[in-house]
């Protein structure tokens, strides 16, 4: 019983190109994805406002109390403010 390299051989191409097209379908919707969310956190950081409701990168919601450029404090609990970078902001929390 010998073994027929061809069939090996064109059977690894077969999967080789399957893999590639799975590849590049993903890329494409992950690519897709990412820029509809970079919209979505461009217009977030456009739009903050004193008195905005938010939410940030490590999940704490706040109140927007004030803007200084790249700066944002929050209000974060009762007489709580801390300050943030505008663009650790993941979401506005506003009704």
């Amino acid at each position: 019983m010998s073994i027929n390299w061809e069939v090996v051989g064109w059977t690894c191409i077969t999967l080789a190109v399957i893999m590639g097209i799975i590849g590049l379908i993903l890329s494409i919707i992950s690519a897709k994805n990412m820029r509809k969310r970079r919209e979505d956190l461009g217009t977030i950081h456009t739009e903050l406002k004193i008195g905005s409701k938010i939410m940030f990168a490590g999940g704490i919601y706040g109140k927007v109390v004030g803007i200084e450029g790249e700066i944002v404090n929050v209000e974060a609990a009762k007489s709580t403010v801390i300050q943030i970078s505008r663009y650790a902001i993941q979401s506005m929390a506003d009704s």
